[in-house]
């Protein structure tokens, strides 16, 4: 009888492992936004160090969907905390418009998150996904 080489039964039991993790399923509900015109652009991260922009992060999921499309999934999703970020992106430019460090486009957090002098920290975004299904429904905020 032949063993397996200690690496061959390390992949096998990650594997195994990996497939009996949970999983569910993220709805997202934009809720005040002030024109269908654009885009909404929503970001969905567990990185701390990449909240809001998901610029670095190569596991945060994002999505873009006419303004006229109010919700959106994320099927699949592992157990665990993330935090969301959207931008109402209404001139289809791919990115949140400033004058002066202020957004002139609407803009909005899970847990509808406080904003201060800068966007929220993940902390105050966070959420846990887990169960069949979870909702968050964002209200967007605009300046101008």
């Amino acid at each position: 009888m032949q063993r397996l080489p200690l690496v061959a039964v390390a992949a096998v039991t990650w594997v195994m492992l990996a497939a009996a993790a949970p999983v569910t399923r993220l709805d997202v509900e934009v809720d005040n936004l002030r024109s269908a015109k654009g885009m909404i652009r929503i970001c969905l991260t567990a990185d701390p160090d990449n909240f809001p922009a998901c610029i670095d992060d190569a596991n945060a999921l994002t999505r873009s969907v006419p303004a006229s499309v109010r919700t959106t999934s994320f099927p699949g999703l592992p157990q665990r905390g993330y935090a969301l970020a959207i931008i109402h992106d209404e001139n289809s430019n791919s990115k949140l418009d400033t004058i002066a460090g202020i957004p002139r486009e609407g803009y909005g957090f899970s847990r509808n998150a406080a904003v201060r002098f800068g966007p929220p920290r993940f902390s105050a975004a966070r959420f846990m996904v887990a169960g069949d299904a979870e909702l968050q429904q964002v209200k967007m905020r605009y300046i101008f």
